[in-house]
């Protein structure tokens, strides 16, 4: 995967697109210079997400899910998050410039790519880009097989990254429950998804503020 096309285009572009965002915005566009590495799921993840799709959000059970079981002959191609990165922006802007600048490389590398902004009600806000590398990937019988394989690229701000963080353990132990709190989170006052939860939303709300306020000072200084 760090050998794709798309990915080596996007380590020798990055530089360029930093500067880009900066001649349109006169902000700095990544949070950290160098958070680019390429990581594999965990086993261990890997596994279980297979297990929620078969079983344990699969109102069908005992009987297929809707798109069908996720098995070793096919996972590699619906789990989408196999290999995957994640990149920090400073502002909330920074998100779609960078998602547009990885589709024009993904564009001109001839991948297959998609994307999506992802707004949850447990406060988790990021942008999930997906670029088709196809990979050989060993098979149960010994060979190899030429597989296409999603490279997952989060695209997260810099006060997202904090929060999600600070909530990552509890988004995990939720998904893996067989059976739903009987009390919303958000109703839940004194328990502990509340705060963090509410708080990813209020840090949202203001970086969008921010947009607002680092624009009205544009404005200002065009018009003196």
């Amino acid at each position: 995967m760090e050998n794709s096309a798309y990915w080596r285009a996007f380590t020798r572009n990055r530089a360029d697109i930093a500067d880009r965002y900066v001649e349109k915005s006169t902000y700095s566009l990544f949070a950290f210079e160098h958070d680019q590495s390429i990581e594999p799921k965990s086993w261990e993840s890997f596994l279980l997400k297979s297990f929620r799709r078969n079983v344990l959000n699969n109102d069908n059970w005992p009987a297929p899910p809707i798109n069908g079981w996720t098995l070793p002959d096919n996972w590699y191609v619906t789990t989408h998050d196999i290999v995957r990165t994640t990149l920090v922006v400073k502002y909330l802007d920074g998100v779609e410039f960078l998602v547009s600048e990885l589709q024009k490389l993904a564009e001109k590398t001839g991948t297959q790519f998609s994307s999506s902004l992802e707004a949850r009600d447990e406060g988790y806000y990021a942008a999930h880009t997906y670029g088709e590398v196809i990979c050989p990937v060993p098979t149960a019988k010994w060979d190899v097989a030429e597989t296409p394989v999603q490279l997952e690229v989060q695209i997260t701000t810099q006060l997202q990254e904090v929060i999600r963080r600070l909530t990552h353990e509890n988004y995990e132990q939720r998904r893996v429950k067989d059976k739903p709190s009987a009390m919303p989170w958000q109703w839940d006052y004194a328990g502990r998804e509340f705060d963090p939860n509410y708080l990813g939303h209020i840090l949202h709300y203001m970086e969008g503020t921010i947009m607002k306020v680092r624009a009205n000072g544009s404005e200002t200084k065009q018009s003196e």
